[in-house]
């Protein structure tokens, strides 16, 4: 594991005290936007970044003026930034994929998910923590592939643990400047937001930059030493290592689980922090999530709470768990239909290269709830 640094560069400081000013931003617009088709139009093309980057900036949907001025100033980000908000939201669809909430894009809706995300839950949570940790997974990559200006190879002191025949060197994801970065962009869309103090969006914005923080340390915390063998015929006589980002996969992975031990959490007496709700259960690390209002009724559709209902999906007749069809379809029963299935098989290796298939056809029983 590796301890966080406790100062930022003098760039990201002076960053930071630029943009952290008391701003209203609309509640509903979300950064997530650049994730998704139509939002990410914009910064798709590096090079019109490059030619008009403060138009450009005023015209993506989402950002809050903090965001905005980060934009202008480190516009060739902005790219990482929309593959960080899609890597977010597809591994939200994956994790989700058998729950009756399953992170469904509402298009047209700048928020990406909807009104869910305004109600202070484990999903609000969740979705914060993964977004934030697309950020720094994809700022941290472009770093090491030379996609930006202002940062490169990571500068990782070497593992005390790294075997001292080895050489510590190659190009290791900058994972330390992704961070950075990250919580800057990220975190600067709740710190300027200017409301009184005990207010229940006081409560809502250190909820957020808290799973913002976790979803960061997700990626940080569990970075990698990766090597290479050299040497004649593979006897790998000498090993080069780097610093390597862990898997998305692995970071949603570990997110789950926070989301599955969420935290119930409440303003302390003093109104200056959150704690936990009930003492009976442990105190939230930096690494847990935390949410402050029960989730919502997600069998029935409600405008008003964004949720979309579980009518029409599949699910799993034989299973007992949230993908399970008493489950997934909230006692109401589930329609059952057939459905042709085509697939490849009995594939066969011909000499030389290639792969030769049949197709076959079955028909299986589909389970739809009512």
């Amino acid at each position: 594991m590796i301890k966080l640094k406790k100062c930022l560069d003098l760039q990201v400081v002076i960053i930071l005290i630029w943009v952290l000013q008391s701003f209203v931003v609309t509640a509903m617009d979300m950064w997530w936007n650049l994730g998704v088709v139509g939002g990410a139009e914009v910064w798709r093309n590096q090079k019109v970044y490059i030619l008009g980057a403060q138009p450009m900036c005023s015209q993506l949907k989402g950002l809050s003026l903090g965001q905005t001025k980060l934009c202008q100033m480190y516009h060739d980000h902005m790219p990482s930034i929309g593959r960080g908000a899609q890597l977010g939201i597809r591994e939200c669809q994956y994790q989700f994929r058998f729950r009756r909430w399953n992170c469904t894009i509402i298009q047209g809706d700048s928020s990406v998910f909807g009104p869910v995300i305004e109600i202070a839950s484990r999903e609000a949570s969740f979705t914060h923590a993964i977004s934030a940790a697309g950020v720094v997974h994809a700022i941290s990559r472009s770093c090491r592939e030379g996609e930006l200006a202002s940062c490169g190879c990571s500068r990782a002191l070497r593992p005390k643990d790294l075997d001292r025949d080895w050489i510590w060197g190659g190009c290791g994801d900058n994972i330390e400047y992704g961070y950075r970065f990250a919580r800057a962009f990220v975190d600067v869309r709740e710190r300027e937001k200017n409301h009184p103090r005990h207010s229940a969006e006081l409560s809502r914005m250190m909820m957020n930059l808290h799973n913002n923080e976790a979803g960061r340390r997700s990626v940080y915390n569990y970075a990698k030493v990766a090597c290479k063998c050299h040497g004649v015929s593979g006897s790998c006589s000498l090993k080069t290592c780097w610093q390597q980002l862990p898997t998305f996969r692995e970071i949603g992975d570990r997110l789950k689980e926070r989301y599955d031990g969420a935290v119930e959490s409440k303003f302390n007496k003093r109104g200056t922090k959150l704690v936990r709700k009930h003492k009976k259960y442990n105190k939230p690390t930096k690494e847990d999530l935390v949410y402050l209002d029960e989730s919502p009724d997600y069998c029935v559709v409600n405008p008003k709470t964004g949720s979309l209902g579980t009518v029409g999906r599949e699910c799993n007749k034989g299973s007992d768990g949230m993908d399970g069809c008493n489950l997934m379809c909230c006692g109401r029963g589930y329609n059952t239909f057939k459905r042709k299935l085509v697939e490849r098989c009995n594939c066969r290796f011909v000499w030389c290269c290639q792969v030769k298939c049949k197709t076959c056809e079955s028909i299986v029983d589909i389970h739809v709830c009512k």
